[in-house]
């Protein structure tokens, strides 16, 4: 019987169903897909403080079977710069172990929460000289009539 169900492509069908009632629905996997271009189903590993869901599915190919979904929040402006340090290395590989369920590592007062990179936006770091410039810009003279 799974012969039949694979060579009519039945497994996939319930793989597509199964992926638009993980998603919310129909309307909810619209959303979703609207947001980030592709639909996925995997498990959720975690959340962190800024609202972010960090999912896996080992189906996937690796490098590509974990993944973050954005806060809602951040609409269509989000980014990498977002994710915070401890879930940007369990993203990456370097742990298998999710932050929250990972004792060994470190958390000191001295350590700072990462800040969001805002190129691009009003709050860019704009540099300014104290100095007086070397060539001055030319002004033409106004015209006599």
């Amino acid at each position: 019987m799974s012969n039949i169900t694979k060579f009519l492509a039945l497994d996939k069908v319930a793989t597509f169903f199964n992926i638009i009632k993980q998603n919310g629905g129909i309307r909810g996997s619209l959303y979703k897909l609207y947001r980030q271009d592709e639909l996925k189903d995997g498990t959720l590993v975690g959340e962190d403080k800024f609202g972010n869901k960090y999912f896996e599915n080992p189906r996937f190919f690796y490098g590509r079977n974990r993944w973050v979904e954005y806060s809602d929040k951040y609409n269509m402006n989000y980014d990498g710069s977002q994710v915070p340090a401890e879930w940007f290395g369990w993203l990456h590989y370097k742990t298998d172990l999710p932050p929250h369920l990972d004792p060994s590592r470190p958390k000191y007062k001295w350590m700072l929460d990462g800040n969001e990179n805002l190129s691009g936006t009003t709050g860019q770091y704009t540099p300014y000289s104290t100095t007086r410039p070397t060539v001055e810009p030319w002004q033409p003279k106004p015209r006599s009539s």
